[in-house]
């Protein structure tokens, strides 16, 4: 753990009292802001008019941004937001695209209202930057905000914001990613907000400045004025509907807008049940050479109409797979916008108010400086949505309703790879560096009620995309030799996860090798974990096709289809390496499908021959997983039903069973917790059976379930487990399932370190109003 260097923790950003705040603003900007009564007053077809026009101003601002900018990033991937905030730096309305930054855009404007109202001051006509990702804005120094102060008759009104990834700013690894990295100063140097644009003109010197620490200059200064104009339209268009309106009716439209999300998921929370549910996740590998892994564990409290997320024991930062406090809190966002708020419009700084975070500083996603975090988003902090998402989850499943929003983990992480190179192509040879974005096309998790999305996008931006392939051929010299989705990736369940997909690519119109940057996780810990039973998706592989033959086989005619027909010297790529890409040799990437939800052997085995008809899921992945024998494209039906007894029997002999009373429950009166369990009252105590075959499980006096265990190597969990854990780490890996003892029905599915809490078998989790939680 490296220890902060005094006097960094000026530039670190926490939510702030906003009154208090705007009290501490210096007469030098004054504020505009209306009463408590004129929001109260609103006409109400007035207020749906504004806060239409308002939604449609940051619409706009991200078709300027996608209009004015040269990056697949950006035109393709959609890796970019925007937002409108009040004259205090609260979200009002934010974009539909990488809503995980929407939890560090505000901290920017609070930062920008404390540090900057003096020096060098907050005027009209000014832009700031940032990549501080201590500040806020961004979750990492290549998340980049320009965000600027819209002003009305010369106070300050509102603030506009646009952001996006960029392909490098600079520090010793391509893409800006050192899987090395021993702290920040080997990563793009963080700017504090910084203003680049003056009196309505961009500062060429902040801009030259900026740019010139980037390997793809031209790409970055390009976005960079993308933002400035995307800013501009939204000050335009703001101000249009104030010149409408009136300034006092936009803006009690605007804290209207707030006060009503939060209100709304105040009131979904106060109908759900009180308690403290847990989940733990872990990121294999830290840095080159690290073979250890490490967690982040959470335990969230809903009270009332509040939620708590305690990341206490959380292990200290350590490698690259640190995010800062913004970082954590897009985390959070990331799980929150979708599961609880999708039916609530995304005011996000109303939906804030109703959680608050706990969690130790010098922890993996509450790092200090200089702590390295370039792999912030798509390391820790997306780990950090994935288990507020499970635990959103176990508190939704048993309501009826709001059951319908849970899901089990979406594709589980980010595959990064990076190339950098000369493209030989044209005249002159000149610099090229891609970040692959094709596992963009990750799988949706299982849900109570259907299939995950195959191949859907990423939980975290939901209107994601892939680059078109002819594109990124015309762009790089790269030539795609397949990018399909891959069979058994979607976790298996009674609901499956999503499938994924691969890639694989070789150079193409150049001499020299390329570059190459690993930086992943999900190889040897699942991250795509499946829910109520259901398992894992695939684990993450990546393989460098040394001695490919790929030259012989296109100077043949032939295109390769899949790894069988590559040659033998494969080197499997590590969760964070820094290597090459020559000529005559192929990169493949295979990312994660979503995990499955609900026992697999419970899965209709009709929809299991149509998996294997559509190419979904393999034969032998129907029998492995599902227990279904598939014959021409039709179920056997003779044949499933022994498979399925001959699996029952397997989870038998093979796990450690409980003694406990074989006690079986009236069903009738049984309230759901999940797919398999269920509560009985029965006179003054509640106990837990399985709602297939009504064993009881646990009581209140005994606080635990009684569940057969069983523990193997992670192969066991079937097919889709194309990774051996050995090769990454050290740590002890194995797949544990749990199962009611009565009818072996899966509770619980799960690929984790030997050591992983039991977190399944804690009835207090299950019934969350027992004393003590």
């Amino acid at each position: 753990m490296t220890a902060p260097i005094p006097g960094s923790e000026v530039f670190s950003s926490r939510p702030v009292d906003v009154d208090a705040l705007a009290r501490s603003l210096p007469p030098s900007l004054p504020i505009h802001t209306v009463t408590q009564e004129q929001i109260d007053n609103l006409d109400p077809l007035t207020y749906e008019v504004i806060r239409h026009r308002l939604w449609s101003v940051t619409d706009e601002m991200g078709d300027a941004l996608k209009r004015m900018s040269g990056s697949p990033i950006v035109t393709d991937a959609n890796d970019f937001d925007f937002a409108v905030s009040d004259e205090l730096g609260q979200e009002v309305q934010v974009g539909l695209y990488n809503t995980m930054l929407v939890g560090a855009v505000d901290l920017a404007i609070y930062w920008t209202l404390q540090h900057r109202s003096d020096n060098p001051g907050i005027s009209e006509g000014d832009m700031f930057l940032c990549n501080d990702p201590w500040v806020g804005g961004g979750l990492h120094q290549s998340d980049v905000i320009v965000y600027q102060p819209v002003f009305h008759d010369g106070k300050l009104f509102a603030w506009t914001s646009a952001i996006c990834h960029e392909p490098d700013l600079g520090g010793s690894g391509l893409g800006s990613f050192d899987p090395a990295a021993k702290d920040v100063f080997s990563e793009s140097l963080p700017t504090p907000p910084i203003k680049v644009v003056r009196d309505f003109q961009l500062q060429r010197d902040v801009a030259d400045v900026w740019v010139r620490r980037s390997r793809v200059p031209m790409l970055v200064g390009l976005d960079l004025r993308a933002k400035i104009g995307a800013n501009s339209v939204g000050r335009d268009r703001m101000l249009a509907v104030i010149e409408q309106y009136g300034a006092d009716t936009v803006k009690a439209v605007m804290k209207r807008m707030m006060t009503d999300a939060e209100s709304r998921l105040r009131a979904k929370l106060t109908d759900l049940p009180d308690g403290t549910w847990h989940a733990t996740g872990y990121q294999d590998q830290a840095s080159v050479g690290d073979r250890d892994v490490h967690k982040i564990t959470l335990a969230m409290t809903k009270q009332d109409n509040h939620l708590s997320f305690d990341f206490t024991g959380t292990d200290p930062q350590t490698g690259v797979i640190n995010c800062t406090y913004a970082g954590m809190r897009g985390g959070v966002m990331l799980a929150l916008l979708p599961i609880l708020a999708g039916d609530i419009p995304w005011s996000a700084g109303g939906l804030m108010r109703c959680f608050d975070l706990i969690a130790e500083e010098g922890t993996i996603n509450n790092a200090t400086f200089p702590a390295a975090v370039s792999r912030g988003p798509i390391g820790p902090a997306w780990l950090t949505g994935n288990l507020v998402a499970e635990c959103l989850a176990q508190m939704l499943d048993r309501h009826i309703e709001l059951g319908k929003n849970v899901m089990a983990s979406c594709c589980g992480t980010w595959d990064t790879a990076v190339v950098a190179g000369l493209d030989e192509r044209g005249e002159q040879p000149v610099p090229f560096l891609n970040i692959m974005m094709e596992p963009m096309s990750g799988g949706y998790g299982g849900r109570p009620v259907a299939d995950g999305m195959d191949t859907g996008g990423l939980f975290c931006i939901p209107m994601g995309r892939i680059p078109d392939t002819e594109m990124t051929e015309f762009l790089y010299p790269l030539l795609t030799l397949w990018r399909k989705e891959e069979p058994d990736s979607g976790g298996p369940g009674r609901h499956r996860g999503g499938v994924s997909a691969s890639l694989a690519v070789t150079p193409y119109g150049t001499s020299l090798p390329m570059g190459l940057i690993f930086a992943s996780a999900g190889k040897a810990v699942a991250q795509n974990s499946g829910l109520a039973g259901g398992q894992p998706g695939n684990t993450g592989l990546e393989i460098l096709a040394r001695n490919s033959g790929i030259e012989e086989l296109l100077a043949a005619g032939t295109i390769p289809g899949s790894l069988d027909d590559l040659g033998e010297n494969k080197e499997i790529g590590a969760c964070y390496a820094e290597s090459y890409l020559a000529p005559g040799e192929v990169l493949y990437m295979h990312w994660q499908g979503g995990g499955g939800y609900g026992d697999p052997l419970r899965r209709d085995p009709e929809s299991v021959a149509l998996d294997v008809r559509n190419g979904k899921v393999t034969l032998d992945g129907a029998t492995a997983n599902y227990g279904v024998v598939v014959t021409d494209g039709e179920v056997d039906v003779a044949a499933t039903e022994q498979r399925r007894s001959a699996v029952k029997d397997d989870r038998r002999s093979r796990s450690e069973v409980p003694t406990s009373q074989e006690a079986t429950l009236d069903l009738t009166q049984a309230r759901r917790l999940d797919d398999n369990l269920v509560e009985v009252t029965i006179g003054d105590a509640r106990v837990v059976g399985c709602a297939h075959c009504g064993r009881l499980l646990g009581d209140t006096k005994t606080g635990t379930l009684s569940l057969a265990l069983y523990e193997g190597p992670s192969s066991a969990a079937g097919p889709q487990v194309t990774s051996d854990p050995t090769e990454y780490v050290d740590t002890p890996v194995v797949f544990r399932q749990q199962c009611c003892p009565g009818c072996w029905t899966a509770v619980y599915s799960g690929i984790v370190p030997a050591d992983h809490p039991d977190h399944v078998a804690n009835l207090t989790q299950l019934l969350p109003a027992v004393a003590g939680t």
